[in-house]
């Protein structure tokens, strides 16, 4: 009895350690499924997104989406569920989601994002909401519905705006392509996204940043400086409120200048200092306008008048948005002096030359240095002392 009990109880053991992993393994598939249903959900959401097909997107969710996004050209719009958490009937989806603009973006454009689901009494998961994931700035369309206005160079995109408010965005962006290209050369994709949200908060919820960041400022590039050059894509965006403030002339300028980070971002990297990045796009913004240096330059101007000439071209700190305004002023056009003392000394080859060499480093330290010594001909010190005495003459 005793022999024929330890053996039960030997087999009762066995069964038990043979069902753990069973029950285990049995729920994979149910979490396994849910999220199996998450996805296909997400990919004909994706799908009715490319058709523009409205009726199969409001079988996967709310309409408001759809309605702000449609007017959008894309060439691609897929999600990769990265995570789901669920309680009961209602779900909370990460996802990454990927969008190409079609005719603009080479690679997509890939950021984060959160989702609320809940069950339909028939079983079915329903997307209620879509918003930016934390730390992601918001896409256009979260904002509100977006407007297009298609350019010859230019895509413009909008919210909040009139067609003849957009139409102007169009004919400046339209009109710096080619100017940039004068200049810099052809090597890039010669055209430009132009995002115009309704506000500078709007502008700041694009960036995911404080709008303190960006007030007074025109207009930013997206990923414009220190980057890898490998970025999918560069969008303009734009600050209507300073925007609105400035003159037809300033207006053109700016759009010229951000172009001009367009054109060159597989080109500026992280060995590219600020002072060469945002003097050569000032360069490029005021070529042709017939702007002198006093004009142009009024912050340097009263500095030199004053005899307070600089000691060394700027450091990229003095162009930080929590300078002193005058500090950054100095530091814009200082760059800018620089560059333009570049293309009348060297010419315009020799400064897209030197902007190239100064990139292709893989780090700051002596990049500068070694660009100007192979491209212009000169050391640090020599063009430092040449660009001071160019600035005393020019706006002495």
């Amino acid at each position: 009895m005793t022999g024929r009990r330890r053996a039960s109880r030997s087999g009762v053991l066995a069964l038990w350690l043979l069902l753990v992993p069973l029950v285990g393994c049995g729920g994979q598939p149910a979490a396994g499924s849910a999220k199996a249903k998450v996805q296909s959900l997400l990919d004909r959401r994706s799908a009715a997104v490319l058709h523009h097909d409205e009726t199969a997107y409001m079988r996967t969710g709310a309409r408001t989406a759809y309605e702000n996004l449609s007017a959008v050209p894309f060439a691609s719009w897929s999600y990769r569920l990265t995570a789901l958490h669920r309680t009961g009937a209602t779900a909370t989806a990460d996802a990454e989601l990927s969008y190409k603009v079609k005719g603009y973006d080479t690679s997509p454009v890939t950021v984060g994002r959160t989702l609320t689901l809940r069950l339909t009494v028939d079983g079915q998961w329903y997307v209620g909401s879509d918003k930016p994931a934390k730390k992601s700035g918001q896409q256009l369309w979260d904002q509100g519905k977006v407007s297009v206005v298609k350019g010859a160079h230019s895509l413009v995109m909008g919210v909040g705006q009139d067609a003849d408010s957009l139409d102007d965005y169009r004919a400046l962006a339209d009109h710096a392509v080619p100017a940039v290209s004068d200049a810099w050369g052809t090597d890039w994709t010669r055209h430009v996204v132009v995002l115009v949200p309704g506000s500078l908060d709007g502008m700041a919820g694009l960036l995911g940043s404080p709008a303190a960041s960006y007030r007074g400022i025109a207009a930013v590039t997206t990923g414009e400086a220190g980057g890898s050059g490998s970025a999918p894509a560069d969008r303009i965006i734009v600050n209507p409120d300073a925007y609105a403030l400035l003159g037809s002339m300033g207006k053109q300028v700016v759009l010229t200048h951000e172009t001009t980070h367009v054109a060159t971002r597989a080109h500026t990297t992280a060995a590219t200092p600020l002072w060469l990045s945002e003097g050569y796009a000032d360069w490029i913004g005021y070529r042709g306008t017939g702007r002198t240096p006093v004009q142009a330059a009024p912050e340097l101007y009263r500095a030199v008048e004053d005899g307070d000439l600089p000691t060394a071209l700027p450091a990229d700190k003095d162009f930080g948005f929590s300078s002193e305004p005058t500090k950054l002023a100095q530091a814009y056009e200082g760059g800018w002096m620089a560059c333009r003392m570049i293309e009348e000394r060297w010419g315009v080859d020799q400064l897209g030359k030197f902007y190239r060499a100064v990139g292709a480093h893989k780090k700051r330290a002596g990049a500068v240095e070694d660009a100007m010594k192979s491209v212009l001909g000169v050391t640090l010190e020599d063009f430092t002392a040449q660009w001071r005495e160019y600035l005393k003459a020019q706006l002495g």
